[in-house]
């Protein structure tokens, strides 16, 4: 099944949960954030990412460009383990983990969360790659991903037990956009989704085609150092 129909089930359940007026306030903070024009001025294809060194789940520190002299690299924002959307689209990207690995790629995500919450999202996802601890936004900021929660919206989350700020160690409840990109060994952005929309996420089959499109890019390269560039 792809991802959207996964999204598409999980928007019609919370919009039957909802009260009108929910409903209402949450759909006015989306468009406050379309009208922002946060996601169109966000890292994009052609720049360059920034230098990633950050915790895991467990605590141990990683380094993105480590993955990066090895393989392309897979990155995936997402706003926390509370999110429903952010859960569909972590299983979506581990059952494409072995497709992801045998291209020679990595793959790792990143929230705002504290370690022990990150660690939360891993078992109950099951999940094998790392999650990584951005607290702070600090690398979400440098993507210029980071937007913060409207003050409706949040009184509706603490209301169903969801206090952002305090799963995140911060005293505002912000969040990066949605974003997932592909990096090739260089650092350079080749394939960017941002979402506006944060029940919007990238295609796990879009993200393999441009791994797969970079694989054969190094190939090719390979190919031409072997044969001396004739």
């Amino acid at each position: 099944m792809a991802l959207e129909h996964e999204l598409a089930a999980q928007r019609q359940r919370a919009y039957e949960l909802r009260s009108e007026r929910e409903r209402a306030v949450r759909a006015d903070a989306v468009t406050a954030v379309v009208e922002s024009r946060l996601a169109e001025r966000a890292l994009r294809e052609g720049e360059s990412i920034p230098g990633i060194r950050l915790p895991d789940a467990t605590g141990k520190i990683v380094d993105v460009g480590a993955l990066l002299a090895e393989g392309a690299v897979v990155l995936s924002f997402y706003r926390g383990g509370w999110c429903p959307y952010c859960n569909l689209e972590l299983r979506a990207l581990q059952a494409r983990l072995p497709d992801l690995r045998a291209l020679g790629a990595g793959l790792v995500a990143i929230s705002p969360e504290l370690p022990d919450r990150s660690l939360s999202t891993v078992e109950k996802n099951e999940l094998g790659f790392p999650v990584l601890s951005d607290v702070g936004n600090d690398v979400a900021r440098q993507f210029r991903l980071v937007h913060p929660i409207a003050p409706d919206v949040v009184r509706y989350q603490l209301g169903n037990g969801n206090d952002v700020a305090a799963f995140n160690g911060s005293d505002v409840a912000e969040v990066p956009l949605p974003a997932t990109y592909v990096v090739d060994r260089l650092g350079v952005v080749r394939f960017a989704f941002v979402a506006a929309d944060y029940t919007r996420r990238a295609e796990p089959a879009e993200l393999l085609a441009a791994v797969r499109e970079l694989a054969g890019e190094h190939a090719g390269d390979e190919k031409g150092d072997n044969d001396g560039g004739h």
